[in-house]
């Protein structure tokens, strides 16, 4: 990529990897228990991705997120 458009980075954090972990496995569970018609199962994976959310947010603030102090971008 030339320096006239850098690459932003976004997203690129471990607050932001760890948030859409949980949430993937979230929505794989609330997938295959929708499958299986298992309605609490689902509720409760849909709980579980709200909680990655929530869990991202709170690692971006503690600084882990792209501009945070405790984290340190690598080159490519």
């Amino acid at each position: 990529m030339s320096d006239e458009f850098p690459e932003p980075g976004e997203g690129n954090s471990p607050a932001a990897w760890t948030a859409v972990i949980i949430m993937l496995i979230a929505f794989t569970i609330g997938t295959l228990a929708f499958f299986f018609d298992l309605p609490v199962v689902v509720w409760a994976s849909a709980v579980l991705l709200v909680i990655g959310l929530i869990v991202g947010a709170v690692l971006a603030r503690m600084g882990y997120g792209v501009n945070g102090a405790k984290y340190s971008a690598k080159d490519h």
